[in-house]
């Protein structure tokens, strides 16, 4: 799946980029949706970190040319283990080397491994590399361990295991100018995670869509229960200084550490008093 792109499937994709340049190829990262889990346990389906677009945009930091991203049919599930090889060269026969990792599973039943895929390999003239786990902390690094750190708010554990900032990326929309009234003029960013972050404040640097991301801010992800009652939560970003941006900019924001749980407040002073203290908790935050 690739979800998140962190460091273990950057220890697959950085050699197969290497090798592309090297050989005047193009290196092609293949991923599926939905998740073998919306098919197989829809009840119990794995929430993604990230969706398409912002994956096929990490992918593309690394020098990743293009995706293919393969829909995840009953169909597809049952191609065989010994036929996968055969069946993704008949559909890509510029195909010339197939790297991923040594605990790589494939075909029906996940009854392929490293050596059957090295052993199809040698039949069809593909090259097959399997790169070794990576560990952080003795734990090797999945996206399992990430998704359970941005549920508790953990974020730079999340961060230490993708090896980049988790961000959100959209456009600035109007909103109803509360954080203005307050003194702390927001930008309202709408965005849907299918993996949703702990609700809380987060100490954040933000920029434009590919711009660099410099600008110092605090950010309140959450339903606002002081305020209002939503059902679904909002992305707030308070910018600590001039703010560049207003509604229409494309937006990315950067998720550096979380201050506090999303808490409700007895009234509207006591909310300005708490954004206050935000404030300074996010620059000492960013600054160290």
């Amino acid at each position: 799946m690739f979800d998140g792109v962190h460091l273990g499937h950057r220890a697959v994709i950085s050699p197969a980029v290497a090798a592309a340049r090297q050989d005047a190829g193009t290196a092609v990262v293949l991923t599926f949706c939905p998740h073998p889990s919306a098919i197989f346990r829809p009840e119990r389906a794995t929430r993604l970190i990230q969706d398409s677009r912002t994956k096929a945009r990490v992918l593309g930091r690394l020098g990743v040319q293009a995706v293919i991203t393969e829909r995840f049919t009953d169909e597809f599930a049952r191609i065989e283990a010994e036929a996968f090889l055969a069946w993704l060269k008949e559909r890509l026969p510029g195909l010339v080397a197939v790297y991923v990792g040594d605990n790589f599973r494939f075909g029906h039943k996940r009854r392929g491994n490293l050596d059957l895929l090295r052993q199809s390999g040698n039949a069809l003239g593909i090259a097959v590399t399997g790169a070794a786990r990576v560990a952080v902390q003795g734990e090797p690094v999945s996206s399992t361990r990430i998704r359970a750190h941005l549920e508790a708010g953990e974020i730079e554990a999340a961060n230490a295991l993708l090896g980049y900032s988790y961000f959100a990326a959209g456009t600035v929309t109007p909103g109803k100018r509360l954080g203005r009234t307050l003194g702390f003029p927001t930008l309202n960013v709408p965005w849907a995670p299918d993996l949703r972050p702990r609700y809380g404040v987060y100490a954040v640097r933000l920029g434009g869509a590919e711009g660099e991301v410099a600008l110092p801010g605090v950010a309140n992800y959450g339903v606002r229960p002081t305020v209002e009652t939503t059902v679904e939560p909002k992305l707030e970003i308070h910018v600590l200084g001039d703010c560049p941006f207003d509604a229409g900019a494309e937006l990315t924001v950067e998720w550096r550490h979380f201050l506090r749980a999303e808490m409700k407040f007895g009234n509207v002073e006591e909310l300005r008093t708490q954004i206050a203290r935000d404030c300074e908790a996010a620059a000492a935050a960013l600054r160290a």
